[in-house]
């Protein structure tokens, strides 16, 4: 899937979510002021209004949803492919749209410990996430 996807705009407000990768860091926005966790990036806080900065997140997920889609709306992207939401740890409700690699699409349950990896693309680095312990 990785040579085929249609890549995201990157601007101000989402670059770090979207070259954190490179370094192998999943950069999430989170407020200065009530230190609630803010996914998509946005430019201010949705509970209290405060500047928000990108930070470091462990990676650790858990599956919160997900579909097997099997229909090829993209001729260049393999079936069947997860499209998942996952949760991270940091935050209950910090979740992320994602997809779920390293394991057959049959084997993706809901709970399903994840850990983010990265899909290199030159100037944007995909958050996947791949089954921790398998």
């Amino acid at each position: 899937m990785a040579g085929a996807r249609v890549l995201p705009p990157v601007t101000e407000l989402n670059r770090a979510y979207w070259t954190g990768g490179r370094d192998g860091r999943l950069l999430i926005q989170r407020c200065a002021t009530c230190a609630r966790w803010a996914h998509p990036p946005r430019a201010e806080c949705a509970v209290c209004g405060g500047a928000l900065a990108p930070q470091p997140v462990s990676g650790d997920a858990t599956v919160y949803s997900f579909t097997v889609n099997h229909h090829r709306f993209n001729p260049s992207v393999p079936v069947p492919y997860v499209v998942a939401l996952v949760e991270l740890v940091e935050q209950e409700g910090l979740r992320l749209p994602t997809n779920i690699v390293g394991c057959e699409p049959a084997e993706v349950r809901i709970g399903m410990a994840v850990h983010v990896a990265f899909e290199d693309h030159g100037a944007v680095w995909v958050p996947v996430f791949l089954p921790v312990g398998g």
